[in-house]
């Protein structure tokens, strides 16, 4: 008897034989938890923000006249949609949110409110058009769904590399920024007055915070519109908000065809 046990010890030892798992795991630690978008936040995008109309502000602030287009490359095929624009074809088509798109609702003028909806979901409610963005941080991909006003939305939390000849035993660059791609979104304007994108538009963002000298915060969005269908080239744009203490002047208000 004790030859035989001798024997099972030596095979277990050699890797001969094989423990089960609930024995092979005693004695080691669990693996660690995975670390949440939320946990891991470099910068913090949460509260309430409203827009600093600081360029654009034609564009931005009233309607455009027809046919107004400049600062935007458009094709030829856009073109004849910006010039049949007609707001009041929208409202009776229920396309009064067309302007309110994930391509263009960051430039309304008005105010968002930002918050987690779970630990790898960013939300972005906006009182412009009462319209909701959700930028999933999950790697598994979204199921599919039919086009939306604001798409789906690949969020990514980016980093600061350590200079070369850095100290590897230094803590890592603090700050970063958040990317953020949206695809499968509805066909819709890049400005009031009709300047289109189209379904195949491929919407990129980058969110970045700055501190005032005053010790307010400042939210920077930097959109990248790629669109062949209706673009010649990338439409950039820069869009700034300042952050509010509460939400004292929150006021949430439909989408319009014109302001």
């Amino acid at each position: 008897m004790i030859g035989r046990w001798c024997l099972v010890l030596a095979l277990v030892i050699s890797g001969g034989l094989a423990l089960p798992p609930h024995v092979r795991g005693q004695g080691r630690g669990a693996p660690p938890p995975a670390v949440t978008a939320r946990a891991s936040a470099p910068i913090d995008l949460t509260g309430y923000w409203v827009a600093v109309v600081n360029e654009d502000w034609r564009y931005r602030m009233i309607t455009p006249p027809k046919g107004d287009y400049r600062g935007v490359p458009i094709t030829k095929e856009a073109l004849q949609i910006v010039n049949a624009w007609d707001p009041a074809a929208d409202e009776a088509a229920g396309n009064q949110c067309k302007s309110y798109g994930a391509a263009a609702i960051m430039r309304a003028p008005g105010r968002i409110h930002v918050t987690w909806q779970d630990d790898e979901t960013l939300r972005i409610d906006t009182d412009a058009g009462t319209q909701t963005r959700l930028l999933r941080f999950t790697s598994s991909p979204a199921p599919p769904e039919k086009p939306t006003w604001q798409g789906q939305s690949a969020a990514r939390w980016e980093r600061p590399q350590a200079g070369r000849g850095a100290n590897p035993a230094a803590p890592p660059p603090r700050g970063g920024s958040l990317t953020v791609i949206t695809t499968n979104m509805r066909a819709g304007y890049l400005r009031k007055n009709g300047v289109p994108y189209s379904e195949n538009a491929r919407l990129t963002e980058y969110f970045d915070v700055a501190a005032q000298p005053n010790g307010g915060q400042l939210l920077v969005v930097t959109t990248v519109v790629d669109d062949p269908q209706y673009l010649t080239q990338p439409f950039i744009v820069s869009s700034h908000f300042k952050k509010e203490a509460d939400a004292s002047r929150w006021d949430p208000t439909q989408c319009s065809a014109a302001w």
